[in-house]
């Protein structure tokens, strides 16, 4: 592991098995892993860190594919136990106690696997509308794996622009963010991100549709797991499906947080509030 400090961060790469990790550690407190959605790489969650670091020791990376984050063989992608594994290495080499994490969709995915393979690696997983499609009765799970390959295959045939809106779709995602808050940091769609939304679609699809999770084994894991949803999110998309069943099988109740299924980049300010809130609640 080599890091580099500049002004308010430290930065690292890991190097794992197959690739090297890029992370990113901030503020001051309990350690809280911020595992991203979709292409987001380290420095998405920007504005949501800027509202934590007063309270805890934020740790962001680029996803094994993304950005900073280099595979020795770029034409393979990684499984999801391969992505946890990549969190479980990067933990370990940051503290030796219980971390607390928060997952975005697929985030949230990966942390199930951690919560799961590395028990007691996690104090408390938020899991924010994960997209774990074996949560869902066996004709929805079918369902929405064909939805994910069907994106995959008009992002093959026609590229990207032809399938950003069918993702928003499939995800119950607001392009247009109508009620975001102010002064937000721009994410513009660079090359870089293109590239990132391309190894997304083609690769950590794959790993979505294939994953292996029992989930069953998350009602005995040691990690204390919050389902989390976007206030806004349609119901009926299979992201904040997820959520609710997750609540129910744990028995508990789906927490609802500001925004939609994105509402960590979206509404930053009230968002960290409801999750140093839930924290806080441990």
């Amino acid at each position: 592991m080599s890091t580099t400090a500049t002004t308010d961060m430290t930065t690292g790469l890991l190097r794992v098995p197959g690739a090297k990790l890029y992370y990113e550690v901030r503020g001051a407190g309990p350690m809280l892993l911020i595992s991203q959605s979709g292409e987001g790489d380290a420095g998405r969650s920007t504005d949501l860190v800027d509202h934590l670091v007063t309270d805890y020791t934020v740790v962001t990376y680029d996803r094994r594919g993304l950005s900073r984050s280099t595979l020795d063989d770029p034409a393979h992608g990684a499984t999801m136990a391969q992505h946890a594994d990549d969190v479980h290495r990067l933990l370990a080499g940051l503290t030796d106690t219980p971390a607390l994490m928060l997952g975005c969709s697929l985030g949230a995915s990966i942390g199930f696997h951690l919560a799961i393979d590395h028990p007691g690696q996690l104090g408390t997983l938020i899991a924010h509308e994960p997209v774990t499609p074996r949560l869902l009765p066996a004709d929805q799970r079918a369902h929405h794996e064909k939805e994910l390959e069907h994106i995959q295959q008009v992002h093959r045939r026609d590229g990207l622009a032809a399938t950003i809106k069918m993702v928003a779709e499939v995800l119950g995602i607001d392009p247009s963010n109508p009620d975001a808050e102010p002064g937000l940091t721009p994410q513009p769609m660079t090359p870089q991100r293109v590239r990132n939304f391309g190894f997304f679609l083609e690769h950590d699809f794959t790993a979505i549709i294939g994953d292996t999770l029992d989930v069953a084994a998350l009602a005995d894991t040691r990690t204390r797991i919050v389902p989390a949803a976007g206030r806004t999110t349609p119901r009926t998309v299979f992201d904040n499906k997820c959520a609710f069943a997750l609540a129910d099988m744990l028995g508990t109740d789906t927490h609802r947080f500001p925004g939609g299924h994105n509402g960590n980049t979206t509404h930053p300010r009230a968002y960290a509030a409801a999750l140093r809130a839930i924290l806080n609640a441990v």
